[in-house]
Formats: structure tokens, sequence, C-alpha cells
């Protein structure tokens, strides 16, 4: 038995692939889960201020929270939040979570000098 190519089988197995390929391109993103990334402030800063800007960018994601707080992001993903630090160590914990349950954690540890 001997299979026969012609142009319309290479076309269409073609097509198939190109399919393929394209929908895994487009599910990268839910298949890699939720992505959290803090731009500031970095882990081990020190504050001469009690108010501290937490910022960054989180992608692929249903709910975020900043010390167990809801907090939103925009259209691109982008957040800003002030904290109040309290004078020593302060350990802040950002946590996201995609529509299927997945999760991801950061946590920053800032260090306010009341001086």
């Amino acid at each position: 038995m001997r299979i026969e190519f012609t142009p319309k089988h290479i076309f269409f197995g073609f097509l198939f692939v190109l399919l393929v390929a394209y929908t895994l391109f487009q599910a990268r993103f839910l298949i890699l889960g939720p992505h959290l990334r803090v731009d500031t402030p970095i882990d081990g800063a020190t504050t001469p201020t009690p108010v501290v800007r937490i910022t960054g960018n989180a992608q692929n994601i249903a709910y975020i929270s900043l010390n167990d707080r809801p907090i939103f992001i925009d259209a691109k993903g982008n957040f800003s939040e002030k904290l109040i630090a309290a004078p020593g160590l302060d350990i802040i914990t950002l946590r996201a979570r995609d529509r299927f349950g997945r999760s991801t954690e950061k946590e920053i540890r800032v260090v306010y000098t009341n001086q």
C-alpha cells in the first residue's frame, strides 16, 4: 500500500500544523499561569519615610491582593499602591491568582529607619 501526497494534502497538513502552533502560542499565558513583577521597592530596601509606594505589573490574573487587601490593576496590568510602614522591618506580601486557581506570591522586605 502506497500513500500519495497531493498538493491538497500537503496544503491542509501545513494549515493544520499552523493552526496548532497558533493555538499553543495564544494559550501560552493560560498554560504558564499568573505572572507577578514588582518594580519598586526592591527587596531589602531602606526607606527614610513611612510611606512606601509599591509598583509593578501583573499578567494573567483574576485576583490580586497586597497584604491580604484587594488592589486594582489597569488595562495593561500595572498597579501602584501606597503603604504606611512601621518602624523597623516590614514584610509586604503580594498574592495573585488566575481563574484556574493557580497562584503566585512575592514578598518584599522594607526597612523603615525612623530618623
